[in-house]
């Protein structure tokens, strides 16, 4: 380890740079610290000698390098976007433990009985907001243009993206080594810098822009591309007690479990009553369960939209939770199978989005589904959830006896939803497609899979692959390929859920 540091070593390369008589050696002016933390970025030392940044200075770098960022960002998103400060404020808890580390590791290059000097960290900190900035405005220009061309393989996203995550690790120790004189220290820093940098990467990954899904819907109907409009529900006594009546009815009528057979139950959930895609996508998955897999009259249909409040039940989570329950009761719940479908918008915090005009709607969690499944006692269980961020729902989830399917991971979006779309790209293919096709779950999904791939780089998807899921507990598999060959070898009575 060569004993270097920001106070002594590069002294005479600060010398060269400006003279003594233009400037005190311990202000330099803020194009200077620009320009020399951009240098460390090649793995050269800065050429500060033992100046640190002004307050100003320090300031101006922060909100400089800030707004860099964002605008930088804003190439996530194509389209209108929406600003959210609480997610561009998320990662800045990082710089809390590299302060601290910072001060710790350079504490055995200061005098005995002295404390480290205030400008060395304040110099630290403003090179490594700046050395580190590099690399993150690469990437977002890089992804637009491999997202404009569209046929890029998302693994080339990935590299390049695992390269610049190297290239700013590497330059911003190499930077620290010049503040720090011991080896241990040094190589202490670095694991914390690593182990910041791995759960900001993991768990506090935020991007402060985010679609309009409003903007393009408005955007949409104004092009003419929508189909129908967005029509608010007239809320009325009449229509609360007719939602009462008409639960009792849906109810009754659901039909006993037959006895030393798998019977096939479904709940469909669609709670966004903003956009007629979710509309037409739950009631074709509805129909398709009754069609296709022996469950007419079995299956719950639970849909927001202003013109089917006098035909389906709204789709709320009080609703969905006694949807579960009485599904539980009338169902065997350690042999027959239950089905259920959800479609809507997700959010990043795998929340689905729940509206309904002036009703108020609060959304639906992973959570709030697992703890209604669990307390009706159903045991096999096949999950699909057609939503944005739907990857966050399978660990909640998962358990032996469940197959989960999900429109995309937990850091990607889905397609297909708005007024102009027929279907989302995940209900489409595997349900409206492949499971037309198959009884099989795992088949249709898998066939699904590159389908909808494709679909999604010729529409120039702009924020990478959707990256559907399936998880298939152990216990479950042999129970779905049983029910399959049944169905394969009965053909079904046909029936269907009228449209609304």
């Amino acid at each position: 380890m060569n004993d270097l540091n920001a106070g002594s070593v590069l002294a005479e390369d600060a010398q060269a740079e400006s003279p003594a008589s233009a400037q005190p050696p311990d202000r330099l002016p803020l194009r200077v610290w620009v320009r020399e933390s951009l240098r460390t970025t090649l793995f050269l030392p800065p050429r500060t000698a033992t100046a640190s940044p002004t307050p100003v200075q320090l300031l101006v770098l922060v909100l400089c390098g800030q707004a860099l960022l964002l605008a930088s960002t804003r190439l996530l998103v194509a389209g209108p976007a929406l600003f959210e400060l609480s997610e561009w404020l998320a990662p800045m808890w990082s710089a809390v433990p590299m302060l601290w580390i910072a001060w710790w590791a350079m504490a055995p290059a200061r005098s005995p009985g002295q404390p480290v000097p205030l400008g060395r960290l304040v110099a630290w900190y403003a090179f490594w907001i700046w050395t580190s900035l590099a690399p993150m405005l690469i990437y977002p220009p890089v992804f637009s243009v491999v997202r404009w061309y569209g046929d890029v393989d998302r693994i080339v996203i990935q590299v390049v993206y695992c390269v610049l995550v190297a290239w700013t690790f590497g330059i911003v120790v190499r930077m620290s080594m010049l503040f720090i004189r011991s080896l241990a220290r040094t190589l202490v820093f670095a694991v914390v810098l690593a182990a910041v940098t791995w759960v900001s990467l993991r768990q506090f990954w935020y991007s402060p822009w985010h679609t309009d899904h409003e903007a393009v819907a408005k955007a949409s109907t104004q092009s003419g591309d929508a189909e129908e409009e967005f029509d608010w529900i007239a809320l009325s006594q009449s229509v609360f007690e007719e939602q009462q009546a008409l639960w009792k009815r849906q109810i009754d009528a659901l039909p006993a479990q037959r006895p030393d057979l798998v019977d096939v139950y479904g709940l469909v959930f669609s709670p966004y009553a903003e956009e007629n895609v979710f509309r037409r996508e739950s009631s074709m998955v509805s129909a398709l369960l009754q069609e296709r897999f022996d469950a007419q009259g079995r299956v719950l249909h639970l849909l927001n939209h202003a013109a089917t409040a006098a035909t389906h039940v709204w789709a709320t989570p009080e609703n969905l939770e006694r949807a579960i329950a009485a599904l539980g009761q009338r169902m065997d719940r350690e042999q027959d199978l239950l089905v259920v479908y959800l479609t809507s918008h997700g959010a990043r915090n795998h929340e689905l989005t729940a509206a309904h005009g002036t009703l108020k709607v609060d959304p639906v969690t992973p959570a709030m589904l697992r703890a209604a499944l669990d307390a009706a006692g159903i045991r096999n269980r096949v999950i699909a959830v057609s939503a944005c961020y739907s990857g966050g729902w399978i660990e909640p989830l998962a358990t032996d006896y469940s197959l989960i399917m999900t429109a995309s991971d937990a850091t990607h979006t889905s397609y297909g939803c708005g007024n102009g779309s027929k279907l989302t790209y995940f209900g489409r293919a595997v349900f409206d497609e492949q499971l037309r096709q198959t009884h099989s779950f795992t088949k249709a999904f898998a066939n699904a899979v590159p389908l909808i791939q494709q679909r999604e780089r010729e529409a120039r998807k702009d924020d990478g692959f959707s990256n559907p899921q399936i998880h298939v507990g152990a216990q479950i598999a042999p129970m779905l390929q049983a029910l399959e060959q049944r169905l394969d070898a009965v053909p079904v009575s046909s029936a269907s859920d009228a449209k609304p």
